[in-house]
Formats: C-alpha cells, sequence, structure tokens
C-alpha cells in the first residue's frame, strides 16, 4: 500500500452554530446544534413541509353521534396552517439519520350534523418521526430512502361555529384521523426529505472557481457514514485547469475519525489536495539579476560562484553581474504523516551570464531538492498552505566552464531560494484551495490533525 493510502490531514473544523486506518485526507467537524438547525431551517423555516402539507386534503369522516344522535359528517377538511413546528435529529450508528417533526395542524372543513351545517376547527398534534437512510451512491450523488415512518397524534381540539359539540364527535374525529393521516403525513415527507436532500447535496456537488487557474468540482467520494456521534462524508473532486484540462488523481475513498464533540466529519484525500496544489501552484520561470536591490546575498553569491570558475575561461572575462533563473521541476509533493505535513519541490538554478561578443553562458545548472514545511488553516472558507523552507540539497546538473565542486553553494543558494522563491509560492497559495459551503454552514473555527 502506497504511502498516499495510509496517511491524512484531517481538519476538524467547529462551526459556530446552538483505531482506524485513515487515509489522507482532511475533515471537518460541525457543532451538535448545527445539523439540526440545518434541517430544521431547510424543511420548516423555508416552508417547504407548510408547502407540500398545504394541499393536504383529508377524506370525509362519517360517523354516527352528535346531537340527538343524528349522523355526523365532516367533508372538504383541510390543512390551514402548520403551527410551532419543531425538529430533532438523532444519528443513527451505521443507518442514517432519525428526524422528528412535532407540529400542531390546523384543520378546517364543514360538518354536518343532522340538518345543521357549519364550518368545523380541528387543531391537532402530530408526532412524525422516520429513518433516513443513504443509499445508491453512484458518481457523487446519494439517494435517501425514508424508513419506518411513524406518525403519532396526540391533543385534538375541536371547535363548532355554534359551539354545540358533543362527546361523540370528538371521537369520531380522533378515530378517523388516527387512521388516515399517517399516511398521509409520511409521503409528504418522503417528498421534502428528498427534497433537502438535493439542496444539501448541491452544496457539495459545487463548482468553484479557483483564481484564474481553474475550477474544483466537488463531489462524495462515497456514501456518508454516521455513528452514533458523528455523521462522515468523504468529499472528492475534479480539479480542472482554465481550458477545460483535469489534473488527474486517485480517488480511492476515505475512512474518517470521528470527533466525540463534534457532529460532521468532512474529508479531501491527500491525492485530491496534491492536485489542488498542482492547481494553484502555476509559476512561470523567473529571470532575476544577481543583485543587491533583488537578493541581498547576491555579492556573496556571485563572489563564490566566480571563485569556482577554473583558471583560462576567456569568455568570463569583462562581463557584467550574474543572472539567475529559477524554474520548476516536476510538480510539488504534498506528504502527510502524523502530525506532520511536508511539500517536496525540486527548483532549477540557472546561473548565467551573457558575455558581449558570445551565447549565453550557463556557469551552472543547479538541481535544489527541497523539503518544505507546511502550516495548514482555514481563511475564509479556504485552506490555505503556508510554506517554509525546511531541507535542501543541491546537485549539479552541468557546467559550461567546467565547474565540479559545489559544496560551498548551498548555504548561498538557501538564502536565495528564502528570498526570492519561496514568497512566489506562498504567493501562488494565498489564494487558497476553495471549500463547498458543506450545508450552508460557513467555517468559522478550525482544529487540524494530521
Amino acid at each position: 500500500m502506497t504511502v498516499s493510502k495510509l496517511f491524512g490531514l484531517v481538519l476538524f473544523c467547529g462551526l459556530l452554530s446552538p483505531s482506524q486506518e485513515v487515509l489522507s485526507g482532511l475533515s471537518c467537524s460541525v457543532s451538535p446544534g448545527a445539523m439540526q438547525k440545518v434541517l430544521s431551517d431547510a424543511i420548516l423555516r423555508n416552508g417547504l413541509l407548510q408547502q407540500h402539507l398545504q394541499g393536504l386534503v383529508l377524506p370525509n369522516i362519517m360517523g354516527e353521534g352528535g346531537l340527538l344522535n343524528s349522523p355526523t359528517s365532516i367533508t372538504g377538511l383541510h390543512l390551514v396552517e402548520v403551527r410551532l413546528p419543531k425538529l430533532s435529529v438523532v444519528l443513527l450508528p451505521g443507518i442514517g439519520v432519525h428526524l422528528t417533526i412535532g407540529a400542531k395542524l390546523e384543520l378546517s372543513g364543514n360538518c354536518l350534523v343532522g340538518l345543521l351545517s357549519e364550518l368545523i376547527d380541528i387543531l391537532v398534534d402530530v408526532s412524525i418521526s422516520a429513518n433516513i437512510k443513504c443509499t445508491n451512491f453512484e458518481s457523487g450523488t446519494v439517494q435517501v430512502v425514508t424508513e419506518d415512518c411513524l406518525c403519532i397524534l396526540g391533543a385534538i381540539k375541536i371547535n363548532l361555529l355554534s359551539g354545540l359539540l358533543s362527546l361523540s364527535v370528538n371521537e369520531i374525529v380522533l378515530k378517523q384521523l388516527t387512521a388516515t393521516l399517517p399516511g398521509l403525513l409520511c409521503p409528504v415527507v418522503d417528498i421534502v426529505v428528498n427534497l433537502v436532500n438535493i439542496q444539501l447535496l448541491g452544496t457539495l456537488n459545487a463548482v468553484i472557481p479557483v483564481g484564474t487557474a481553474g475550477t474544483i468540482h466537488y463531489q462524495l467520494a462515497s456514501l456518508p457514514y454516521t455513528s452514533g456521534v458523528s455523521l462522515r462524508l468523504d468529499l472528492d473532486g475534479v480539479v480542472n485547469l482554465v481550458g477545460g484540462s483535469i489534473i488527474p488523481h486517485d480517488s480511492s475513498p476515505s475512512t474518517l475519525p470521528s470527533r466525540l464533540d463534534k457532529l460532521l466529519v468532512l474529508g479531501l484525500s491527500q491525492s485530491f489536495l496534491n492536485a489542488a496544489m498542482d492547481l494553484l501552484i502555476q509559476i512561470p520561470p523567473q529571470t532575476i539579476p544577481c543583485t543587491a536591490e533583488v537578493f541581498s546575498g547576491a555579492g556573496h553569491l556571485q563572489e563564490a560562484i566566480l571563485t569556482l570558475i577554473p583558471a583560462g575561461c576567456p569568455a568570463c572575462r569583462g562581463t557584467s553581474a550574474l543572472s539567475i533563473r529559477l524554474s520548476l521541476s516536476g510538480k510539488p509533493l504534498l506528504l502527510l504523516e502524523e502530525n506532520k505535513a511536508v511539500v517536496e519541490l525540486s527548483v532549477m538554478i540557472q546561473v548565467f551570464l551573457k558575455p558581449l561578443d558570445g551565447p549565453i553562458l550557463t556557469l551552472l545548472l543547479l538541481k535544489a531538492d527541497l523539503g518544505l514545511g507546511v502550516q495548514v488553516s482555514i481563511t475564509r472558507g479556504r485552506l490555505v498552505l503556508g510554506l517554509s523552507l525546511g531541507s535542501i540539497s543541491l546537485s549539479l546538473e552541468s557546467s559550461d566552464v567546467g565547474i565540479r565542486n559545489i559544496s560551498n553553494l548551498k548555504p548561498h543558494c538557501s538564502a536565495l531560494l528564502v528570498e526570492t522563491f519561496m514568497p512566489l509560492l506562498n504567493g501562488a497559495l494565498e489564494i487558497g484551495m476553495p471549500l463547498p459551503n458543506i450545508l450552508g454552514i460557513s467555517m468559522v473555527k478550525v482544529d487540524i490533525q494530521i
């Protein structure tokens, strides 16, 4: 198994709102009240439940009783208002979410008792509970299934315009509503839950621009997983350069850890992070003069290089200051270990001069293999990597003037890269990798675990 399938970057993101093998990844955690708030906003406060219950029409209620034991019929019974709706969420280990919706339903219709016809208003307490299970994962999307829906009726209050009401009418209404309401309400809940699933997946399945470099199309990497304390979402994405070409990466799903104090865990694989870093680090070759205005150690570097030039190099005489060309060699590689993140990066350093009467002369072509320390943070909803030079290994690729020994150049090249190239790297990464607005919750606090 490769390193990329063993280690991961795990971010536990605490959001403001009322031993397993872990693949490379990033994960964010939401406080328990946040999930309930998200679903409550989507189902209740946005009026989705009210909207789909609005057309609810109940079958006629027929029975014996009422005044003077006359036959009783209630017709045209329909929903007027959903009062005081409340929602609660409990995670079910390995199953999904247990959703409970409590509300008072105001119903209205026509009541005929004997020959007396008048309006009837019914206020009934209902509690609807169901298990919501994710299934059928395909191409980053999932379906939800509503199982074990249970509708329990509580207190019923009945008002007739005349105020004349017998106990038997209460009994008839209670019996009929108990028999009919669950069969009407549970299908509505199923419809609402599926619509909310589409809405919430839309916050994950999002195409987000990354500056002018390209886009990231986020999606789920596997089915959501629930434990008794957390909902875990493993994210992946398609990383596109401007123009449409895709930066490939391994999309294997991750096994994410749980956090007892958090409800939602989000994950991004190391392979995905590398693809996103490739998108951000698009640095063209840089040619700079070896002067103090550009690099404070320029004089020492130039002096050290000139002392390495063998005697008898006529082309090296009477030249101006040296020039330096810095360019990336290959792609940067993010490596994640326990409590540690490192970026490995290779830079070509070409030191050359342009004689007055001849072609460009490469005094040195060096390859610098860098080990860069990584500081990870979340800023304004973006994952930002800050790099610092940790180690450098120099190797001589070629020299037009016969230089062979470069052992004394390491501190000078290290200073050169710190002053000139590291700011370019961090400038490219400063824009950050935009994260999807998961479930519509803005990330404001982040705990990072690697």
